[in-house]
């Protein structure tokens, strides 16, 4: 599908609001990248899923889901070998956390099988697991003393042997006999031994280790004799420190590899479930409902509004195409809706095809367009010498060429930018069977009157028929003129 026309009826605006309701970062850019889908059951299956959990939404309210980013690399790597760092276990035990709350939300409500089934059933929560990470894992960068019982030994040792030295040091320090040769009274660490500030003439009265010396060079901070032995244990518990926090890491990596596959399994359903839930927010936001999804190439959009308008400020419309007809024209006085129509028709069908609800009656059907072709707006361009007119016929070439079956066409102010005549021309030279067109305005300089609606009859003889301003007769639309042929009321219409 050519997707640059998509963009002219900011069918990206809806998709970026809906992203914005993404919990995950790598759901978001799923969401940002998706794109219509042309198989009517693909359609109708994605427009089912959206619909049970916007139900879901509705009886259970938003379930607990945190953001975790890049957790499935995360376990393939504990697969091949690599250990997982404290802030990547804990994303890990975020993901199995989410499993674990979106299966209670599902659950939480009485429902029939529902499409989105699968989704959930395909969630592994691991509660073991999650639970050992998240007690034994404080931050990203802490570990609690609690996460083995040789890690508690050591790091009690640690602080005991700290309590130690620090007792001693501040016993020297409000000793008469040494605190005249410290610059100050107070005990400070410097590559991770406990020190003292002792004045720079005096050095040679404090015996010990210098371990660092002032900007000045008038103070030495010096490491007492009295305790090296003891700041020595606390550099030897500390690497034993390190060493069992790496082999709890090593531990916890091991759990990771072993649920990998399932993992794997469950994070891609996670994912998929949390584009649902943003859809389903922004059908919440929008008031929208479920269409009926036809497998012909016609459509019926009922009481239908602009998702990009204000609710309170827009006025739903009625439109239908490819029934009783394959081809609409509209037109009316400036600001008069003709363009929102025209965008409100095309942004909805391709919302659909898109999983969205639509902001429409529950009683609109909507059909699966291959292509979405599409020229509103002025296209003149200096650059490439183009006027408004001459940019528009060159951009509804393009059109025409792209133009095939199941192709909806969307044409805004096709005859503006040139003389009537010649803009009534062009619009004749594009009533083909094989596109179905939609145009916002049309001149009939003859007739001396706008055009208010065209439809192509089911008659049988392939013409295309045009109804004037207040009147009850039908126009036959030859090469260059209109012709009588028959009253609205004969018809029915």
């Amino acid at each position: 599908m050519e997707t640059s026309y998509l963009k002219t009826l900011e069918l990206d605006k809806i998709i970026a609001r809906a992203a914005e309701g993404c919990v995950c970062k790598e759901s978001r850019e799923k969401l940002l990248a998706i794109e219509p889908q042309c198989d009517p059951d693909e359609v109708r299956y994605a427009l089912e899923q959206t619909d049970a959990i916007n139900s879901l939404l509705i009886k259970n309210g938003s379930p607990r889901f945190g953001g975790v980013e890049g957790v499935s690399q995360l376990a393939a790597r504990a697969v091949k070998g690599g250990v997982l760092s404290m802030g990547e276990l804990l994303m890990v035990a975020g993901a199995l956390r989410n499993f674990q709350n979106l299966v209670s939300w599902y659950g939480s409500s009485e429902h029939d099988a529902l499409p989105t089934d699968d989704l959930f059933y395909a969630l592994a929560p691991q509660p073991g697991l999650e639970q050992q990470i998240s007690s034994a894992i404080l931050a990203p960068d802490a570990m609690a003393d609690t996460a083995s019982h040789t890690l508690n030994d050591l790091r009690k040792k640690i602080r005991a042997t700290e309590n130690s030295i620090r007792d001693r040091l501040e016993s020297m320090v409000r000793n008469m006999d040494t605190s005249k040769y410290l610059q100050e009274s107070v005990v400070s660490i410097r590559n991770g031994r406990y020190v003292v500030p002792v004045k720079s003439e005096y050095r040679g009265e404090v015996s010990g280790i210098i371990h660092d010396v002032s900007s000045t060079g008038a103070t030495v901070f010096v490491e007492p004799q009295a305790v090296v032995e003891a700041n020595a244990r606390i550099l030897q518990y500390r690497a034993q420190e390190a060493q069992e926090i790496e082999r709890i890491l090593v531990a916890f990596t091991g759990q990771v590899a072993a649920i990998e596959p399932q993992f794997q399994y469950s994070y891609k359903a996670m994912l998929e479930i949390d584009v649902l839930l943003a859809k389903a927010r922004l059908a919440l936001d929008m008031k929208a409902f479920k269409p009926t999804v036809r497998t012909d190439t016609s459509f019926s959009l009922i009481r239908a509004r602009h998702p990009l308008i204000d609710a309170k400020k827009c006025v739903p419309v009625d439109i239908s195409l490819g029934r009783e007809y394959d081809s609409l024209i509209i037109t009316g006085p400036n600001t008069g809706g003709k363009t929102v129509t025209l965008k409100t028709a095309g942004l909805l069908c391709a919302m659909a095809q898109c999983g969205f609800l639509i902001p429409a009656d529950e009683r609109s059907e909507i059909c699966v367009f291959d292509e979405f072709l599409v020229d509103i707006g002025d296209e003149q361009s200096i650059e490439q010498s183009l006027s408004t007119f001459s940019g528009h016929m060159k951009k509804i070439t393009g059109i025409l060429e792209l133009a095939m079956p199941h192709t909806l066409v969307l044409l805004d102010e096709l005859g503006a930018g040139t003389d009537p005549a010649e803009g009534a021309a062009a619009v004749c030279g594009l009533d083909t069977p094989e596109v179905t067109l939609t145009v916002n305005y049309l001149a009939d300089n003859s007739a001396e009157r706008t055009l208010t609606l065209a439809v192509g009859l089911s008659t049988g003889d392939g013409g295309r028929y045009v109804a004037l301003d207040g009147d009850t007769t039908i126009y036959r639309m030859e090469e260059s003129s209109l012709t009588q042929i028959l009253t609205l009321s004969e018809t029915g219409l």
